[in-house]
């Protein structure tokens, strides 16, 4: 039985590269009809403006974040790169829209999806259910997801990839680049090319499902018996564009606001621990820190965790050189901490004495929780919004800027991610007795 029990605000996804890059195209062809339309009223009412403010006028901001949410795939995750990596640096309006495409992405119409259904699993599909939701419960930049029902009663959770996102990849990057670059959306000093390559290689592993899968049963391996909860795949039900698994039930860990001290305090521990294991232990991780991943299932007290597409393998020497760089840097230990950050790639010879102090500054500041003998008070803190700040005064140097190793891109949002839930549920956490089995390790190298 198929039902659909909400109004849906379907947009087709362009499949071909024909017509998403004539998307792109169209864009940027009523950008340039807008800009010119409003630069000639300014200029008839006397008005000095400049073509950058034109180009950021809210009407092509929001044209720009509408398409781009429509093409999905790359233009999205692009976007979210962007945002994670260079956003304070970016004009407020630019931010604004990537904060959109962080969170807007619309479904595929009902005709769509049923081809994409029928060309993974053929015309009699929906002999393998008792029930299919065709309104998505939820939708990203690659896929949505829908609610099923086995005959047997099984509650599933299937994954359904946007046709066309895969194949389209490659010209889907560049041109989304391409466009950036010459709208004037993105300042001069950020350079993007690294970011782009990046963008490319993390969406075809996230584009492939059955490496999804396979994050899924590697993690299994490593928390047979934890306070966590994984997905199981249905392989049956399963292809590169389809991933079927068990519906889980939870509320989103960040909804635990009301929750006893203990139980937040609990939560958050549990996160920071798993972020430790998985950079030092698993060489291993799921880098979206996206609130809605992890789910707080109360009977049990565990913690469900799905979404293993942006899931990384973390080189080796990558893991050695953060387990030294934040051993240095509980120990205040600064020469340590710049030979480690070095290592890693944060900066070159010719760095100057300024722009590495306040390098170090930052690295002090987030290793801050591990410097506390007793139990950090995140809420109280006010770490995220100084480490914020300090950031802001480092990009401020754009003859110096140098854009980290891209490993250390996702590293650090998996942590900020952490830090900024930690701090919303108002939690108090002994990080530095998490990190003390990885600091012996360390000072035992």
């Amino acid at each position: 039985m198929l039902t659909s029990s909400r109004k849906s605000n379907a947009k087709k996804v362009p499949t071909s590269r024909f017509s998403r890059l004539t998307a792109i195209g169209g864009l940027v062809a009523k950008v340039a009809t807008n800009t010119l339309i409003d630069g000639a009223k300014q200029w008839a009412q006397g008005e000095s403006t400049s073509m950058k403010s034109l180009v950021l006028h809210p009407k092509n901001i929001a044209l720009l974040a509408d398409k781009l949410a429509q093409m999905r795939g790359a233009a999205m995750k692009l976007g979210q790169l962007l945002s994670m990596d260079a956003g304070d640096l970016l004009p407020p309006e630019l931010s604004q829209l990537l904060d959109r495409l962080r969170a807007d992405a619309k479904p595929m119409p009902h005709k769509q999806l049923l081809s994409v259904l029928k060309a993974n699993w053929g015309d009699n599909w929906l002999d393998n259910f008792s029930h299919f939701e065709l309104q998505p419960f939820a939708s990203a930049s690659i896929g949505q997801v829908h609610l099923a029902y086995l005959e047997n009663g099984r509650k599933l959770a299937v994954k359904v990839q946007y046709p066309g996102v895969a194949k389209a990849i490659e010209s889907d990057v560049d041109n989304v680049a391409t466009l950036l670059k010459l709208s004037g959306l993105l300042p001069e000093h950020i350079q993007i090319d690294g970011l782009i390559a990046e963008a490319k290689k993390q969406l075809l592993v996230e584009a492939d499902y059955r490496q999804e899968a396979s994050f899924i049963g590697r993690y299994k391996t490593h928390l047979e018996s934890e306070p966590f909860c994984l997905p199981e795949v249905f392989k049956s039900l399963s292809t590169g564009s389809i991933l079927s698994m068990n519906f889980i039930e939870g509320i989103s860990i960040d909804k635990l606001g009301n929750a006893p001290q203990a139980v937040r305090d609990n939560a958050v521990e549990q996160l920071i621990d798993l972020f430790f294991r998985e950079l030092f232990d698993f060489n291993l991780m799921q880098t979206d820190p996206n609130f809605a991943n992890f789910l707080y299932q109360e009977e049990t007290e565990q913690i469900a965790l799905l979404d293993f597409g942006a899931t990384r393998n973390i080189p080796s020497h990558i893991s050695q050189g953060y387990l030294s760089l934040i051993n240095a840097a509980m120990q205040v230990n600064e020469s340590q901490m710049i030979a480690s950050a070095k290592q890693l790639g944060f900066f070159t010879d010719d760095i100057s004495a300024d722009y590495l102090a306040q390098i170090l500054t930052i690295f002090k500041l987030a290793s801050e929780p591990l410097t506390c003998d007793n139990s950090y008070d995140f809420a109280n803190s006010n770490l995220a919004q100084r480490i914020k700040t300090q950031g802001m005064n480092i990009q401020r140097q754009q003859d110096q800027w140098h854009t980290p190793p891209v490993d250390a891109i996702f590293i650090h949002r998996k942590l900020a991610g952490i830090y900024l839930l930690a701090a919303k549920l108002s939690a108090k956490v002994n990080v530095k007795s998490l990190f003390m089995p990885y600091s012996k390790l360390a000072n035992n190298a």
